[in-house]
């Protein structure tokens, strides 16, 4: 991760002095090298040092109780894999979400007959684009493993995060040049500047979205990992831990659903500080003379009021859910359905996360497609004002919930979860291990 740091930061340098983005042409491609050329380095820098600080082979044991010689290529390959398959997480998630490539255009495509075929079209861009992450991740998680068990998916995890310092840095850039724009249309600064501030934003909004690819990614790798502490430590054999036993399975429904119940959660929140605002600046609109004409100051205060308070208060909830979760289950039903939570909120979060970001970046570049107008076929569906750019902006308000709050958070609620059970597994090994509940009915 050190390393990794270094190679970013001098990444950085090719964006910045050597390389730097000339036109809004170059925008996407100028950030996209820098997520290719900082891997093809990190790659060279993992391999210099597996082979040159790891010794050629050492023992470890697997969760079996099996004693494993582990050579230091595996070590090698299992970060490789993890480094290549952000790599590829981050590809893909481009181009799910940029206006330049077709899934997007035929999301912008869909808004000429409303906003429903363009929800529809948009819903179906985020399933299709789980695709390709899950089957990177499957074949990550597979080899990791067999070269150096759990160790290996910790180390893969780490090669995921190599690139950690590029990531945030094209992540931060999405709501930098965001507000950027806010700033430059609300001082009025012309079409010129909105216009180069919106390219700069429908860039952001994919870089945000691979930056949140990057963070799930990660989670899952992670979250695994220490699912494999958890098993160890709350002395789970691999019977007990079978998807075929009467704890489990219902543990494993349990668990897939808690994501579901978070983005709930999350996403309702959303849409009553949403409510609040409208309902404050129509009162204004309604009450202070010459808003609407320009020659009265709004109050700007009660705006920010409604959200920072909206922002601290509708958390408790859903924060409550992740943290009560473990708890309750361990307590009450013990630690093999425990395991069968851990495992399900993993399966079903990466997936619902990876979708969420996805589709409401393409809601979002869509619409922006639509407003730029730069090809024959934006300027053939409208601008702003037609019935097309209406649809875009419903498909837009749909997916800011769903890109910037549910899908985000939901890496929080995989790793918070696995942590706080690996905290109590011994807690929960020596009191608890097969529930209050079913002790009971036993």
């Amino acid at each position: 991760t050190g390393c990794g740091i270094i190679v970013c930061f001098f990444t950085t340098l090719i964006a910045t002095d050597i390389a730097p983005a000339r036109n809004i042409a170059q925008i996407e491609p100028t950030l996209k090298r820098q997520l290719q050329i900082s891997t093809v380095l990190m790659l060279v820098v993992v391999l210099g040092i597996t082979f040159g600080t790891l010794p050629h082979k050492f023992q470890l044991y697997m969760p079996n109780n099996e004693i494993k010689t582990v050579y230091n290529w595996q070590m090698f390959v299992s970060v490789a894999l993890g480094l290549t398959s952000g790599y590829l997480i981050g590809h893909m998630t481009e181009i799910y979400t940029s206006n330049t490539y077709k899934p997007v255009i035929d999301v912008a495509d869909s808004c000429k007959t409303g906003a429903a075929t363009n929800i529809i079209f948009g819903l179906a861009l985020g399933y299709k684009s789980c695709i390709i992450p899950c089957i990177a991740l499957s074949v990550t998680i597979y080899f990791s493993y067999a070269c150096s068990g759990m160790y290996g998916i910790a180390c893969s995890a780490l090669g995921m995060l190599g690139t950690l310092a590029t990531g945030l840095a094209i992540d931060a850039y999405g709501p930098i040049s965001d507000n950027a724009g806010g700033i430059a249309e609300m001082a009025e600064m012309g079409e010129e500047i909105r216009e180069r501030t919106d390219a700069l934003d429908a860039a952001g909004n994919t870089t945000a979205a691979v930056g949140k690819g990057f963070a799930i990614g990660s989670a899952a790798l992670v979250s695994l990992a220490l699912f494999g502490a958890y098993v160890t430590r709350a002395d789970i054999d691999f019977a007990s831990a079978s998807i075929l036993d009467k704890k489990v399975f219902p543990g494993l429904l349990i668990g897939a659903m808690l994501p579901y119940w978070f983005s709930a959660m999350t996403m309702k929140s959303v849409g009553r500080a949403a409510l609040a605002m409208v309902e404050e600046v129509r009162r204004q609109f309604n009450t202070i003379p010459g808003l609407m004409e320009g020659t009265a100051k709004p109050e700007y205060k009660k705006c920010i009021e409604i959200s920072t308070q909206a922002s601290l208060a509708e958390m408790g909830p859903p924060g409550a859910l992740v943290i009560l979760t473990p708890l309750v289950v361990g307590i009450l039903f013990g630690v093999s359905t425990l395991a069968g939570v851990l495992v399900g909120a993993l399966i079903s979060g990466v997936q619902l996360a990876i979708s969420a970001s996805n589709t409401g970046g393409a809601w979002d570049n869509a619409k922006k497609y639509l407003e730029a107008g730069r090809t024959e076929h934006a300027r053939m569906l409208g601008g702003k004002g037609t019935e097309a750019h209406k649809a875009a902006v419903i498909g837009d308000t749909v997916g800011d919930p769903l890109k910037d709050t549910s899908g985000p958070s939901l890496n929080i609620l995989i790793k918070l979860m696995a942590v706080e059970s690996l905290v109590f597994a011994p807690f929960f090994a020596a009191h608890t291990r097969d529930g209050i509940l079913f002790q009971f009915f036993n």
